[in-house]
């Protein structure tokens, strides 16, 4: 289901994925190149190196939340296989959930998975 909202300059789609996804329209376009051309050259370059500044800034967001979503996934599979692990790189320390999830994994090895994917997924 696509849902679009109008908005003056742009028209925004959201993806099934439930991403956002904006389409500039052609009058919008037209109007901020003419626009940028009305500037001085001062002024022109000032613009771009703010665009250039947001840009940067955009791509980091954008790369450090992939890395923690596959951070997050790598983990919930250690908690699976080895949940003392999963707990001590999570929390990074031995600490007292450490030791639960230990006591836990040595004793019942599903009560230490359940226990360690609750860490993980930061609910316990």
């Amino acid at each position: 289901m696509n849902i679009f909202i109008a908005v003056p300059a742009f028209a925004n789609l959201v993806t099934p994925a439930g991403t956002v996804a904006a389409e500039p329209r052609t009058e919008s376009v037209k109007n901020a190149l003419a626009e940028f051309k009305n500037l001085s050259k001062k002024e022109r370059k000032e613009r771009l190196s703010e665009v250039k500044k947001e840009w940067k800034k955009f791509k980091k967001e954008n790369k450090d939340s992939k890395a923690a979503n596959v951070d997050q996934i790598v983990l919930i599979i250690l908690a699976v296989l080895l949940p003392p692990l999963a707990v001590y790189l999570h929390q990074g320390e031995i600490n007292g959930k450490f030791w639960i999830s230990v006591l836990l994994t040595i004793l019942f090895f599903l009560p230490g998975v359940i226990y360690a994917l609750l860490v993980v997924t930061d609910n316990a």
